[in-house]
């Protein structure tokens, strides 16, 4: 029997579904006899257990998880963006002093401790749409856009204002920080917009260690769809602007978004910031998108000579919203579970992609589940997601996911409220 004492022991243990011989060179797992054991028990537990550990039952789970964070959550859009008071006038985008992770006094590079906090590095835009708007207000750069535009700078900024410094409350969860209902761990939240229909803006970026492929809006009150803004902060505030002055009919305001969109296209231009729709590094990014998937922004993953990486879905977009409706829509829970079985079948394939590679399918589809945004698939959805990142090398969005799936809210995203 080869001696598996010297090698790391495998993190799914007696369930993990790998045959790869390289990760079976590397890594321990249980004894055969044993794994056989385990899964003869497996195999005698019910089929409704069996479907336990992929959804949440329609009864009281259910509701007493969407109860849950009712319970911690205040209605948003009776706030303004301006609600929450902050100081900015003492800022500085270069060191900050940190204390609310420890009794010690420390002075850190802010882009590291925005990093530490954040899981993800901000772009050199994030950083000069600040110094632009100090320009226009020095007191408070994070609500300089928002009497003329109705924008906010929120998220990571709130380092950047001392917000963070200043909170008295119990330390803040960072990467849930301005996270809304359905942003995925590759969407980061850094300026609001219209709290009626949670409008806001964020980095999408495909891979934690990478910086943004771009900056994409959503409103969450409409649903899980991500659209693209352009490259860069400005770009995306510029379209912000064009829209505008397209709504606004008083022309005393308008005159003022004009004046605003001047200076800023004058400042993105001296930064030599493209301010297209498109631009060229996102041209290629759409290239290497291998699905949409719900939410519309598209996910990549690397691609092998062999064109391994990510396979299909065995089921079509409108076919898998057809079956999750059906699922969330059921009132009895064996009626779910006769409605879960189709969903199960493709999970199952999933792993066999995950054993030869593939790991875009499980990325996809774990994806997919949490855009459907109901409660039901968070089991299913963490269970896809944390080993898809796993094995694609992002455990930082694993770690996301996890902290967002355990504390989703629908209101009240701010962590310092």
């Amino acid at each position: 029997m080869e001696d598996d004492s010297d090698k790391t022991p495998c993190k799914y243990g007696a369930e993990c579904f790998r045959k790869n011989k390289e990760h079976l060179a590397n890594f321990s797992h249980p004894p055969k006899a044993k794994r056989k054991s385990e899964e003869g028990k497996q195999e005698s537990k019910t089929k409704k257990t069996k479907l336990e550990h992929f959804f949440k039952p329609s009864g009281s789970s259910a509701v007493e998880a969407e109860n849950s964070s009712s319970e911690k959550e205040e209605t948003s859009t009776s706030k303004t963006p301006g609600d929450e008071p902050k100081d900015d006038s003492k800022s500085d985008n270069t060191t900050e002093d940190v204390e609310e992770d420890g009794d010690t006094m420390e002075t850190v590079d802010v882009k590291d401790d925005i990093k530490n906090k954040f899981k993800v590095e901000m772009p050199q835009d994030f950083y000069d749409l600040w110094e632009f708007c100090k320009d226009i207000n020095p007191g408070k750069p994070s609500d300089a856009l928002l009497d003329t535009l109705g924008l906010q700078l929120v998220g990571p900024y709130d380092v950047l204002s001392g917000a963070f410094r200043k909170h008295k409350g119990a330390t803040p969860c960072y990467v849930l920080h301005w996270r809304y209902y359905y942003d995925p761990p590759e969407f980061q939240t850094v300026v609001r917009g219209d709290a009626e229909v949670q409008h806001h803006l964020g980095y999408y970026r495909d891979d934690p260690k990478e910086l943004p492929a771009f900056v994409g809006s959503n409103q969450a009150k409409n649903g899980c769809n991500i659209y693209q803004q352009g490259g860069n902060l400005f770009a995306a505030v510029k379209l912000h602007i064009d829209k505008l002055t397209k709504s606004v009919k008083d022309k005393k305001k308008l005159e003022t978004i004009k004046d605003l969109g001047t200076s800023l296209m004058t400042f993105a231009k001296k930064k030599d910031y493209c301010l297209d729709l498109k631009s060229k590094s996102m041209l290629a990014r759409n290239k290497k998108v291998v699905t949409k998937t719900f939410h519309g922004a598209g996910i990549v993953v690397p691609i092998d000579e062999n064109d391994v990486g990510y396979r299909e879905l065995p089921e079509t977009d409108a076919g898998l919203k057809k079956m999750l409706k059906k699922i969330v829509d059921s009132k009895r829970d064996d009626e779910r579970m006769a409605h879960f079985d189709p969903l199960q079948e493709i999970i199952t394939f999933v792993q066999f992609a995950n054993d030869e590679c593939d790991y875009g399918e499980g990325l996809e589809l774990g994806l997919d589940l949490f855009a459907n945004g109901s409660p039901i698939f968070h089991t299913a959805t963490r269970n896809l997601l944390t080993v898809a990142y796993s094995l694609l090398g992002r455990d930082e969005f694993g770690e996301i996911i996890e902290a967002h799936l355990d504390d989703r809210r629908k209101d009240n995203v701010s962590q310092l409220s």
